[in-house]
């Protein structure tokens, strides 16, 4: 008896339509998306790169040893050397900020990036009492 073909006709039938109903991919979830697969690559590229490195060590510890022990060791093979691939480069710019003027607060463009030089509240400052 041949169950697999009659399995695979209810799995098509039941998840087609689910998947006809999915909404379109916002650009936003795309550069997310691309974003990721750049990380993913860089970390990649590090462990390669520690990964070289360690195994660079691990054959001068046995060169020393084979040297200390009175044996012949082999030469370093001669290969590429390891590649730092350096710091993580963001490929997303930041969203600029922008004053809220359109809704009537008169801010200034930016975001604060020290604490007001005064402790002092704004009723201190003006001079008038506290309501």
């Amino acid at each position: 008896m041949r169950l697999a073909p009659f399995v695979a006709l209810i799995a098509a039938a039941l998840v087609g339509p689910v998947l006809a109903k999915l909404p379109p991919v916002s650009d936003d979830a795309k550069a997310k998306a691309a974003e990721a697969a750049a990380k993913a690559a860089w970390s990649d590229k590090v462990g390669l790169y520690k990964l070289c490195l360690s195994m660079d060590h691990v054959a001068d510890i046995y060169r020393k040893d084979a040297k200390a022990a009175g044996k012949d060791a082999p030469a370093p093979a001669a290969g590429a050397p390891c590649g730092d691939p350096g710091p993580y480069a963001s490929t997303i710019t930041p969203a600029a900020s922008k004053p809220i003027e359109a809704s009537g607060a008169h801010s200034p463009p930016g975001l604060a990036v020290s604490p007001p030089s005064t402790n002092a509240t704004a009723a201190q400052l003006s001079g008038r009492p506290k309501k």
